[in-house]
Order: structure tokens, then sequence, then C-alpha cells
């Protein structure tokens, strides 16, 4: 079977290839905040603006932009004012979320599979107005989230060096929390609202087995995100019977448990081995007899060294030290 003959597989394949390259940007970010499940309550609220969509007889993907964007915003909110941990409010997302989405869909007198589609993905049946969209959100997660790499992760991983180095922490984490409300709208047509943490994540956590660097993890888990998009897509087509959204995140899975044992033994390779060659330390020349005696008043250039002060002589500097002295 020609799948390139097919015009519904070329938008698959476009759309797959973009949503793997951003989903793990944001979520390189997202792990190194220990936030790695608040996709999935983005991905819950986002149910909500789908539903609403669906009710105003709009564009769902642009109303579960917006709904995802205000709720990403509200949970960082939430977790800087301190009314309740990080925990919590992606609990209130989680329930939240789903709930008012169900409810709004049966208020819009639409059936359960069609709230389907968006739940689990329907990556074989998106418009190429759609396409359009994933393509230019897609690239504007990965200029944001590439372009602005040093500053989103010192403020990831060190806030206070984030905040003496000059870096608005306010800003930087609100950016993060809306970058990874785009992907969620982004990539619910291509695994689901409720599998498309599992691509911002999974890649990441297969990256860092095999990398050390964080500019590494960051260009392995977009190469794994491509590459289980794209071949959750390939066995799909070939087994009629498999959904390409739950099949791209098995994948990604399989990639990760492949990789675990070669992660172990590197990390147990780079334990053992030295970090530096051992050299012996460079000593000073003694000179037992000196002709001169040095001094403030004896004529050579003075040199401040440390704790003592040395005389250029000879071509080389002298350091009184005891009975004798030290050449160096």
């Amino acid at each position: 079977m020609d799948i390139l003959g097919y015009d519904f597989m070329i938008r698959a394949m476009i759309a797959a290839v973009f949503t793997g390259l951003a989903a793990p940007v944001v979520g390189t970010y997202l792990v190194q905040r220990r936030l790695a499940l608040m996709g999935d309550g983005i991905g819950h609220v986002a149910v909500t603006g789908v539903a609403l969509g669906l009710l105003t007889n709009t564009s769902p993907t642009w109303t579960a932009v917006v709904v995802a964007i205000l709720g990403a915003v509200l949970i960082e909110v939430i977790r800087e004012k301190g009314h309740a941990n990080g925990d919590v409010a992606l609990a209130l997302l989680f329930y939240g979320g789903i709930a008012g989405g169900v409810m709004i869909t049966g208020l819009a007198g639409q059936s359960a599979a069609r709230l389907q589609e968006f739940l689990f993905g329907s990556i074989t049946t998106i418009s190429p107005q759609d396409v359009w969209v994933t393509m230019a959100l897609s690239a504007i997660v990965i200029l944001l989230g590439v372009g602005l790499a040093p500053q989103l992760f010192a403020v990831a991983q060190d806030q206070e060096f984030a905040r003496v180095a000059g870096l608005n922490i306010r800003v930087y984490n609100v950016l993060v929390a809306v970058l990874a409300a785009v992907t969620v709208t982004v990539a619910m047509r291509t695994v689901g609202l409720l599998l498309v943490s599992a691509l911002m994540i999974v890649p990441v956590a297969t990256a860092q087995q095999l990398t050390r660097s964080f500019r590494a993890t960051l260009l392995a888990a977009m190469c794994l995100g491509v590459g289980a998009s794209f071949g959750g897509l390939m066995v799909s087509a070939v087994a009629f019977d498999v959904a390409p959204g739950p099949t791209i995140v098995l994948l990604a899975l399989a990639c990760f448990v492949l990789t675990w044992p070669v992660g172990m033994w590197l990390r147990r390779r780079r334990r053992q081995r030295q970090p530096f060659d051992e050299l012996a330390p460079l000593a000073h020349d003694a000179i037992d007899e000196h002709p001169h005696e040095h001094g403030e008043n004896c004529g050579h250039t003075a040199v401040p060294h440390g704790d003592h002060v040395d005389y250029v002589h000879d071509g080389h500097r002298h350091a009184p030290h005891g009975v004798h002295y030290d050449e160096h």
C-alpha cells in the first residue's frame, strides 16, 4: 500500500513530526521543575475548552488554546502565591476540567464519540486547516523553547541563582506554563488530551538515560519525540485496528524501557572513571646558597606573590624561604 498517495496520511505525517518536535521541548523544562504531571492537568482543563467550542459552534482547537492557557496561568499563580502546593493545584485542574468538559458537551447536544476524538486523538482525520495551526503553534513553541534555553533552564534548575542573575522568575515561569498549554492543544489531535503528557515527558526521561548535558538532553528528546510520533503513525497505518495515539505513546515507552539498562551501564561507567589524571605537584627549585640578599633596597624588581614578595633576578623570580631561596 502506498500510504504517501493519500492526502490524509500526508497531513497526519506533518502533524506527527511537528508535534513530536514541540512536545519534548516543553517537557524538558517541566521535568527540570518536577512538574511532569502538569501536562495532564492542562490536558484535562483543555477538555472544557473543546466542549466550549462544540457548544458555541466554533473551532474547538482555538477555544481549547484559550482555556488551556488560562488554566496554566492559574496554576502558576496558585503555586506562586502559596495558597496551595503544586499537587493540589494540579488536582483542581484534573477534576474540574474533565467534569466541566463532559457537562458542557452534553449541553451542546454532542455525543461522547465526538469528544473522544480529542480525548484519545484522531490524527488521520486532521483537516488541512488544523495542520497549518499545528505547524504554526509548534514552530512558536520550538523557537521560544530552544531560543530561550539558557534562561528557561536557569529558572527551572535554580530559581535563586536565576533571580541573582537578574532574570524575571515570574515571567519565565508563566512562559513555560503558556508553552505547555499551547503544546497540549497542538498534540490533542495527535495523541489525545489524556495521553499528551506522555509525549511531553517520556522522550525526555529516555534522553536523560543516555545524555549528560541539558542541551544534549533537549536535542535527544526532540529526536525521540519525532521517532515515536512518526513510528507510531506508521505502525497504525499497517495495522488498521491499532489507533495512532496509543501506539505513539507505547512506542515512546518501549524506547524508555530499552534504554534503561543502557543508562544504568553508562552511569556505572562514569562513576568508575577517574575525572582527572593524577599529576605530581610542581615543586619549587630550592637554592641553598644565594650570592645576593634580597630586600626592599636590593635593587631588584619586587613582585607581590600571595603572602610574600618575589624578586626578579637572572630571568626568574626568587623568594626568601627560611634559610634558602625558591626559584620560580
